[in-house]
């Protein structure tokens, strides 16, 4: 069983399926490029990771509220979209990028509703974008789906990927 970290939360991941850090200097092109936390590697899809956490026990109580607003006004969006895409080029460029790519953005901020989570998914998946142009010239997708959640909706959408926090 793997377990990927990322501060104090603990990504678990089930027997069979591989996973790494990806947003770290082993790429070698952190100086340009922007890169997604995890990827998680399964027989039929790949999973994009990326972690923010305004709850962690050691956050500036501002930093937090600071950060929050912005998510919830969208100035997180075009960051998460950065990552995403800057992570599926480089894997376009290493060519394995052959799978459906998913890419779930965990917010462990316990005060995020399930609406805002939703306004958050929808903004995402209009600027990466999930359904391509409407002129249906795109034979791939660049992303098969895409979604943002808590701890908890994380939890309960994805069991088979458990988060929880661990002490630092």
């Amino acid at each position: 069983m793997t377990v990927l970290k990322e501060g104090n939360l603990e990504l678990t991941l089930p027997p069979g399926v591989r996973g790494r850090r990806f947003d770290d200097h082993n790429h070698g092109l952190s100086h340009c490029m922007k890169a997604v936390d995890f990827i998680v590697e399964e027989a039929d899809r790949v999973l994009f990771i990326e972690f923010k956490d305004p709850d962690h026990p050691h956050a500036e109580p501002k930093a937090r509220n600071a950060f929050l607003k912005e998510l919830l006004l969208g100035g997180k969006d075009d960051d998460f979209v950065r990552k995403y895409r800057d992570s599926f080029l480089y894997r376009w460029a290493e060519n394995v990028a052959e799978k459906p790519i998913f890419y779930y953005v965990l917010i462990a901020a316990s005060q995020l509703d399930e609406a805002q989570l939703l306004a958050r998914t929808d903004a995402l998946k209009r600027k990466l974008p999930v359904d391509g142009p409407e002129s249906g010239a795109w034979k791939r997708q660049i992303v098969a789906g895409c979604a943002v959640f808590n701890l908890d909706t994380w939890n309960k959408h994805l069991p088979q990927y458990p988060v929880k926090r661990v002490n630092v």
